[in-house]
């Protein structure tokens, strides 16, 4: 049976509003332009400030002749409908300008050069064209290049290859002749691209160097039979396998060691993934205080368009309004509101990138005048900020995550001022970046050819005065990116 009965809800839902400052709160500086960019071409409603004053016409004056009168009647007609002048003198008054003059520094807006280089794929195909080859070699050879990784690894399996070639290319091609253009390939600088696997790049590497020397016959030999050995360090393993004395196998391991496992990487500045890194703040010391600033391309000179907003206003007042109009009333209405949304959007974001940054300089005083002692950073967790500022936990995370400030002694990310509280035997509650600091100055300062295990990592820093499981210690270390002691032994 069907039953209709009334029922009461309370939700919390977000609004269109809400939902733009969020996202644009965790837009990077980086992407902010990109996003700005996006807005202007979506809404003619929108415009930017420095553009539009670069489209002013510049004004002439010219010797006063008999027709001046008529001129400046027909003037006075045209401020009446359109005057950018005008609506520049508006728009400082109005609240619909996002201008932050607060701190408009012209050092922020120069654009970082870049250097133009070669591509790693451009390389190999330069070499490439330098290979004497026929047409279905070359395009074989072209297939490998662009299927090889980052890494300049060969990932692909030769039968799919040749499928590619196939279905991409129109090229039949044998297993055998694919092998033979990678071989080929495999000659081409870096050594070792083009390798399917570790094993095979390192053994490209040994064999381009002088193969009467002894040591790099045992080197090749230690690479092409007892790899998982040299891995995993098992020296005395390799001695007895290799027949040779200490002192061989430290020079044999030194050879290995300088080659290059990642040859797509090879440390050129073409090939290096670089992410521009453009600080949100700029924190500087004047006179023993810090002062705060907001980066100038957090704070883009959007206004909402007066044209539109003229056009709006005539439609309003026209008496006889059919469907059509109505619709264009519709749509100009539905810009403006969009322009005036997003631009508050953007004020909110300044504000709230402020008010943040602003708790979590004086939150780590001592730290940004200490010139970034890490002693110094006192324990801080995201609710520690959030209580100060007054706003909720999610919107200190979306600054934290993405966010840079530059002070005068480096640009760190938001997020790394964060730490929990460790607590001393003293009873004094330090960072645990603190003790970061001094697990890796002591593996630093440790005998590489007997490396300090957890447990002796853990006795030493309880010593120190940091009662803390060696569980904690492995996972700091891991944290730091170093490995178990058993792989930081050195010969």
């Amino acid at each position: 049976m069907l039953k209709q009965n009334l029922q009461q809800k309370l939700l919390q839902k977000l609004s269109p509003q809400q939902i733009q400052f969020i996202k644009l709160l965790q837009v990077p500086t980086v992407a902010l332009d990109t996003r700005i960019k996006e807005e202007l071409e979506e809404n003619p409603a929108l415009e930017d400030l420095s553009l539009a004053d670069m489209n002013e016409p510049v004004e002439e004056y010219p010797d006063k002749d008999p027709d001046d009168d008529f001129k400046a009647d027909a003037q006075d007609e045209m401020s009446d409908e359109f005057n950018v002048d005008d609506y520049l003198q508006d728009d400082d008054i109005n609240d619909y300008g996002s201008r932050y003059d607060n701190n408009d520094d012209d050092d922020d807006k120069k654009e970082l050069p870049y250097a133009v280089t070669n591509t790693f794929f451009e390389n190999l195909q330069a070499q490439l064209d330098l290979v004497d080859l026929g047409d279905k070699e070359y395009m074989i050879a072209q297939q490998i290049i662009g299927s090889l990784d980052d890494d300049g690894y060969l990932r692909r399996a030769i039968p799919s290859l040749i499928d590619d070639l196939a279905f991409s290319q129109n090229i039949f091609a044998e297993e055998n002749e694919v092998e033979e253009m990678l071989k080929v390939i495999q000659t081409f600088d870096p050594a070792g691209i083009g390798a399917r696997d570790l094993q095979e790049c390192l053994l490209i590497q040994l064999k381009k160097k002088d193969g009467s020397n002894p040591i790099i016959q045992k080197a090749i030999a230690a690479v092409e039979n007892h790899l998982d050995e040299f891995t995993k360090k098992h020296y005395d393993k390799l001695e007895r396998s290799l027949n040779i004395s200490a002192d061989e196998l430290k020079e044999v391991v030194g050879e290995i060691l300088k080659l290059n496992p990642k040859p797509g990487d090879s440390g050129s500045s073409a090939n290096i993934k670089q992410m521009q890194v453009i600080p949100d703040f700029h924190i500087a010391k004047n006179d023993g205080t810090l002062v705060l600033t907001l980066n100038s391309k957090n704070a883009p000179e959007l206004r909402v368009s007066k044209s539109y907003q003229e056009m709006f206003q005539h439609y309003e007042k026209t008496a006889d309004k059919d469907k059509k109009l109505k619709e264009a009333v519709q749509f100009v209405k539905q810009k403006l509101d969009s322009a005036k949304w997003f631009i508050d959007a953007i004020k909110q974001r300044q504000q709230t990138l402020l008010k943040t940054m602003n708790a979590i300089m004086n939150y780590q005083y001592d730290f940004f005048l200490s010139d970034g002692d890490e002693r110094n950073l006192k324990p801080m967790i995201l609710k520690d900020i959030a209580d100060r500022i007054g706003m909720d936990i999610s919107t200190v995370s979306r600054v934290a995550n993405s966010k840079y400030v530059q002070t005068e002694f480096g640009t760190f990310l938001l997020k790394s001022f964060f730490s929990e509280a460790i607590q001393t035997d003293s009873g004094e509650e330090v960072s645990n970046k603190e003790v970061k600091m001094i697990l890796e100055e002591c593996i630093g300062k440790e005998d590489k050819h007997k490396p300090l295990a957890d447990e002796k990592l853990t006795e030493i820093l309880r010593e120190k005065g940091y009662n803390i499981a060696r569980r904690t210690v492995a996972k700091y270390r891991e944290q730091l990116g170093i490995p178990v002691a058993r792989l930081r032994k050195e010969l």
